[in-house]
């Protein structure tokens, strides 16, 4: 077996990069995507890209919510590459999008994760995150046809506070 070791670098995520992020999501998630990034500049929202260092290309991407309650940042829209997942990249893309928070002075950090993604709940429990209540969700979503349908679920709602 050989250990492969990808170093990435976390910066703002740009409209440039949406046509490489297709693993992310629809078309039409990504029309979404390109609307929040336009929140970045006034301040509301942080959207990071986690690229390894000889591409530059997206291999993840998330956002900070700071509009969503007072005082708390809103990690949302996580995501990395299908094929690097459980390779230690959402760990990474997490605390990058702690700093953020933190760098803003801070002190909590909240998120919602789908309850039958057990995989991403693991993983946010063992970043310190904390179950607190749980809430109905819903988006559109895009089918392969393109048509959209309302895509409904229950979410987790978990938080973390930060020393």
């Amino acid at each position: 077996m050989t250990d492969m070791v990808l170093k990435l670098s976390v910066r703002d995520l740009v409209h440039a990069d949406l046509a490489s992020c297709g693993w992310a999501g629809s078309d039409h998630h990504l029309v979404g995507v390109a609307g929040q990034l336009e929140r970045v500049r006034t301040g509301d929202v942080d959207y990071l890209a986690l690229c390894p260092a000889a591409t530059d290309i997206p291999v993840a991407k998330g956002g900070v919510d700071y509009r969503v309650k007072e005082g708390v940042g809103t990690l949302w829209q996580l995501a990395v590459h299908p094929a690097l997942q459980s390779c230690g990249i959402g760990t990474f893309l997490v605390e990058a999008a702690e700093a953020r928070i933190r760098d803003r002075g801070l002190r909590q950090a909240e998120l919602a994760v789908e309850e039958d993604n057990s995989r991403a709940r693991a993983l946010y429990e063992r970043l310190g995150y904390v179950a607190y209540d749980r809430r109905p969700d819903s988006w559109d979503e895009q089918a392969p046809d393109g048509s959209l349908h309302r895509y409904e679920t229950m979410c987790t709602l978990m938080r973390k506070e930060f020393d």
